[in-house]
């Protein structure tokens, strides 16, 4: 695969096989994100799970401390005044069948989150093929079926975020821009950490953490050492000095 002279260039910045510690990886990441917007930071990580098997997906959502630096686009499926509600928080898009009219209809997808009111969920489903191969089909595991519907738009328009493992154990979220400060990204680098550690499925054999990388959107990925990817900011600033 033939890359850009930007790509080249930041990769021959670091070693692509060395395995740095989460703030070196954040600062070498930073340093090489040269395109002309501001670049989203991705967090990749391998996990040893086999999500062929139910009990081993995993997923949920998290709020992110430092924000994802970009306001998700909210729809939500709901009638009455849950969709007031819904309106009152912000919400970008909000209807009941006229909504999923629209999604099967019209195939409109211009948004990031999808939340839903448990009575609308007969209807919804009916979207399954549509929203389900883009990770936008609401979930209770997620918190995105739910009556409390205000505060989980307000929640995601204010840096909560969904994960689930890919086919083949991988999960990847942006953790922030690449204008964010060091302990912004940290931070979030360290909330995500955390989280998929509490979500570790009791069913999980061997190695839980296989790898961890950071890149930017534009940029090559930079490689943490899992066994420091859980040390505290703390102990973190004192190895990557």
């Amino acid at each position: 695969m033939s890359r850009g002279k930007k790509y080249r260039s930041s990769s021959a910045q670091f070693d692509r096989q060395h395995h740095y510690t989460p703030i070196e990886a954040i600062e070498l990441v930073q340093a090489t994100a040269k395109a002309s917007f501001d670049e989203t930071i991705e967090l990749a990580v391998r996990l040893g799970v086999d999500p062929r098997k139910a009990d081993q997906i995993v997923r949920g959502t998290l709020s992110l401390p430092a924000g994802t630096g970009k306001t998700a686009r909210v729809a939500v499926f709901a009638a009455g005044e849950k969709a007031a509600e819904a309106r009152a928080a912000g919400a970008d898009v909000v209807g009941a069948d006229d909504l999923v009219a629209r999604v099967a209809n019209e195939g409109f997808l211009d948004f990031d989150v999808a939340i839903a009111t448990p009575d609308m969920m007969g209807q919804v489903g009916t979207l399954g093929r549509i929203l389900g191969p883009r990770g936008l089909m609401p979930n209770p595991k997620t918190g995105t079926v739910t009556e409390d519907v205000g505060r989980t738009v307000t929640e995601f328009k204010g840096g909560r975020v969904e994960y689930r493992t890919d086919k083949v154990g991988n999960i990847h979220l942006g953790i922030g821009k690449a204008s964010f400060d060091r302990a912004q990204l940290l931070a979030n680098f360290r909330a995500v950490m955390d989280e998929l550690h509490r979500a570790k499925p009791a069913s999980a054999k061997g190695r839980y953490v296989r790898a961890v990388t950071v890149s930017s959107t534009m940029g090559p990925g930079v490689h943490v050492d899992p066994a420091t990817a859980r040390l505290s900011a703390e102990e973190d600033v004192t190895v990557g000095a």
